[in-house]
C-alpha cells in the first residue's frame, strides 16, 4: 500500500468497519484452545444484560479491559476474552413484557418463555452484539454464551445439585424479602436504601388501666400485630411485662414483652411487632415463638385479616387507617419525617417481608471466611475492598435464590406429592424443566409415593451469573487448554463498582464453595460515566447520552480515547470536548501513517534492524 492509496481525509465511518472486517478475517482476536505453549491470559468479562441498547457505561468501562486484552496479545499471551450476554430472569421478563405489551401471567409460562426466547434470538441479541462490535471490542467472538442457553442452564443446575448435596442449600418456610410489584421473592443483594417522606404516627394502645403511645410509620400493619416490646432496662414499662394491650381499630389483644432489641431512645421506647414489618419483626417472631399473621399479600394488597381494608393497596390502606384512628381519637401526634427504606433495585418498590417457602444458599456461617477471601486477590484500586468488606459485615440473611417468575432457569427439583421429599434431577439429564419433564424416579425414596410435583420457581439470575468463570471454562472441555483453565483462577475480573455486592461477591462465594479456589487473581473496578453535570444517566431524567450517536458523530476510537483518559474506579463526567480532542488525535495518527508510508519505498520488512 502506498500513501496515495490512503484517502486524504480519514473517515471513521468507512475505515473502522474495514479494520473490524480485517481483524475478523485474520482471526486476530481469537483464543486458541489447542495452544498449550503460550501463557493464557483469561478475562472474566461482564455479560451485559440485554436491554435492547448499549449504554454509555459499556462504552466507558468495557473499553478498559479491552485495552488490557490488546496489550496482553501484543505481549504474546493467548488471550481468552469471551463474549456473554445475561438474558435470563426478571430483567429480561420485564423488558419483554414492556416491548411486546404483554403480561407473563396472561400468556402462561410456556407461551411467554417461547416469546422471550424468540425475541432475544431474532430481535435483541443480534443488534446488541453488533453495537459492541461497532465500538471496536476485541472479544473472542467465537467464544460466546447466553445465560439462558442450554449450556448455561446445565452449569447452573449442576451447581444447585452440588451445593444441595454438600448441605449448603435448603428450602424453608420463612419470612423472605418480597417485591409486590415484581411479585417475587428477592435477596438482600437486590435491595438498596432510598430516602422517602413519611409520618411518625403516635397511636394509642390500651391496657386494663393505662394508655400506651406507640410510634409507627406503618399503621397498615396493625392487623398483623402479634406483640409489643420494650427494653428490659426501661423502667417506664417494666411493670407491664406479661400484660395485654388492645390493638386500636381491630379490637384484639397482644402480649407486652421485653427484648433488648427494643430501642428506648426511639419514639416512645415501646414498639409493636407485626408479622412482618421488617427484619427485627422476623427475629422477634422466631425468638419469642409468636404467631404469624399476614396483613399484606404478595401483590402488595391488604388481606382479609385487615377487615374493611381488605383489597386496598398499601398506601391507600395506610391513609384510610390513619383517618379512622383520628376519628376514634386514638392518634395523639403525627410528625413528618424522611427516612431510609429498603427498595427493590430493579423497580424502586419498597420491600415487604412475606412468609413463604423459598430456596436458600447457606452462607451466614461463613462471614469470617468471606472476609479472608476478599484479602486473597488483588484489587485495583485497592480501596474497593472496603466495599466488599462492608457488604459481608452487613449480611443478615442467607442467600434467597428462588424467584416466582416465568422466565429463567428452572430448579432441577421435584417434590413427592405425599411427603414433600425433594427429588433431584440426574446430572446426565441436565438441563431439565420439572414443569415439563418427568421426575427421574418412579417411587419416592422416603415414603414410596408415586406422584411428583415439579418445582415452578426459577433460579435467581445472580445465582447463574456468579458462575461465569465455570461457564466459560466448560466451553473448552475436551480441548488441550481445559485442564489448565479448570484448575486455575482466571487472570482478571473487570466490573463496575455498583455490582461488587452482586456479581463480584457471589462469584467469589460460588467459586470457593465449588472449587475451594478464587475465581480470578486480579479484580479491576471501573466507575460510571455520568452526564456533563455529574448526574447518573437515566431515561426518567432525560439525560441519557447514547454511545451509538457519539460513534456516528465522532468515531468509536474517539469514544475509546475518552475512556482511556479516566482514572480507574472513579466516575467520569461526560465531556463532548474530549471526543473532539480524540477525533483530532486520530487524524494526526492517520496523517503520520501517510507520512511514514511515503518513506517506505523499497523497505523490506524482513530486514534486520541492525543492517538498516
Amino acid at each position: 500500500m502506498t500513501d496515495k492509496e490512503l484517502p486524504k481525509k480519514y473517515d471513521p465511518q468507512i475505515e473502522e468497519p474495514k479494520l473490524q472486517e480485517f481483524w475478523n478475517k485474520n482471526n486476530i482476536n481469537n483464543f486458541d484452545p489447542n495452544d498449550t505453549d503460550r501463557p493464557i491470559y483469561s478475562i472474566d468479562t461482564p455479560p451485559p444484560t440485554v436491554s435492547g441498547k448499549m449504554h454509555m457505561g459499556h462504552a466507558f468501562s468495557y473499553n478498559h479491559f479491552d485495552f488490557i486484552a490488546r496489550y496482553k496479545r501484543m505481549r504474546g499471551f493467548n488471550v481468552l476474552m469471551p463474549i456473554g450476554t445475561d438474558d435470563n430472569g426478571l430483567p429480561t421478563q420485564t423488558l419483554i413484557q414492556k416491548i411486546k405489551k404483554v403480561r407473563a401471567r396472561d400468556l402462561g409460562r410456556k407461551e411467554f418463555v417461547s416469546l422471550c426466547l424468540k425475541t432475544l434470538e431474532k430481535e435483541l441479541r443480534p443488534q446488541y452484539l453488533d453495537d459492541f462490535k461497532r465500538m471496536g471490542m476485541s472479544y473472542n467472538w467465537d467464544v460466546n454464551y447466553s445465560t439462558i442457553n442450554p449450556h448455561c442452564q446445565k452449569v447452573s443446575q449442576k451447581s444447585f445439585i452440588e451445593l444441595y448435596k454438600a448441605g449448603k442449600e435448603y428450602r424453608a418456610e420463612a419470612p423472605a424479602m418480597h417485591c409486590p410489584k415484581c411479585e417475587t421473592a428477592i435477596s438482600q443483594v437486590e435491595c438498596e436504601d432510598e430516602e422517602i417522606d413519611s409520618f411518625f404516627n403516635d397511636i394509642v394502645f390500651k391496657t386494663e388501666d393505662k394508655e400506651l403511645i406507640i410510634a409507627t410509620t406503618r399503621p397498615e400493619l396493625l392487623p398483623a400485630c402479634v406483640a409489643i416490646f420494650y427494653h428490659p432496662d426501661d423502667k417506664r414499662y417494666q411493670h407491664l411485662n406479661g400484660k395485654l394491650a388492645k390493638v386500636p381499630l381491630f379490637d384484639f389483644e397482644v402480649p407486652i414483652l421485653e427484648d433488648k432489641r427494643a430501642d428506648p431512645e426511639k419514639g416512645t421506647g415501646i414498639v409493636m411487632c407485626c408479622t412482618f414489618g421488617d427484619s427485627t419483626d422476623c427475629e422477634w417472631q422466631k425468638a419469642h415463638k409468636l404467631p404469624i399473621k399476614e396483613a399484606i399479600d404478595k401483590r402488595g394488597k391488604m388481606t382479609s385479616l385487615a377487615g374493611k381494608y381488605d383489597g386496598m393497596k398499601i398506601k391507600e390502606a395506610r391513609k384510610a387507617i390513619i383517618d379512622d384512628i383520628k376519628s376514634a381519637d386514638l392518634l395523639k401526634n403525627q410528625k413528618s419525617i424522611r427516612h431510609s427504606v429498603n427498595v427493590h433495585e430493579r423497580c424502586g418498590t419498597p420491600v415487604e417481608f412475606v412468609h413463604s417457602k423459598q430456596w436458600f444458599i447457606k452462607y451466614l456461617d461463613m462471614k469470617e471466611e468471606m472476609l479472608h477471601w476478599g484479602m486473597e486477590f488483588d484489587w485495583f484500586p485497592k480501596h474497593f475492598r472496603n466495599r466488599y468488606d462492608n457488604w459481608v459485615q452487613g449480611l443478615q440473611w442467607d442467600w434467597c435464590i428462588s424467584r416466582q417468575i416465568y422466565f429463567g432457569i428452572p430448579f432441577p427439583v421435584w417434590y413427592c406429592k405425599n411427603c414433600d421429599e425433594t427429588i433431584l434431577a440426574k446430572e446426565e439429564d441436565l438441563p431439565v424443566d420439572p414443569t415439563v419433564d418427568s421426575a427421574p424416579v418412579d417411587k419416592c425414596p422416603k415414603c414410596g409415593g408415586t406422584e411428583f410435583i415439579g418445582e415452578k420457581d426459577i433460579i435467581n439470575t445472580w445465582a447463574t451469573s456468579s458462575l461465569t468463570p465455570t461457564i466459560v471454562k466448560e466451553l473448552f472441555k475436551g480441548k488441550p487448554v481445559y485442564e489448565e483453565l479448570i484448575n486455575n483462577p482466571m487472570s482478571l475480573r473487570p466490573q463496575a463498582h455498583d455490582i461488587i455486592s452482586f456479581w463480584l461477591f457471589t462469584t467469589v462465594v460460588k467459586s470457593k464453595m465449588h472449587f475451594d479456589m478464587l475465581p480470578w487473581k486480579d479484580c479491576m473496578i471501573s466507575g460510571w460515566m455520568l452526564d456533563p453535570n455529574g448526574k447518573k444517566m437515566s431515561k426518567s431524567k432525560g439525560n441519557v447520552i447514547e454511545p451509538q450517536s457519539m460513534i456516528k458523530k465522532y468515531s468509536a476510537d474517539s469514544l475509546r480515547y475518552l475512556a482511556g483518559g479516566s482514572k480507574l474506579g472513579d466516575d467520569l463526567n461526560f465531556q463532548e470536548k474530549e471526543l473532539v480532542a480524540g477525533k483530532k488525535m486520530i487524524n494526526k495518527i492517520w496523517n503520520a501513517t501517510k507520512f511514514a508510508i511515503m518513506n517506505l519505498d523499497g523497505f523490506d520488512p524482513n530486514t534486520n534492524a541492525d543492517d538498516v
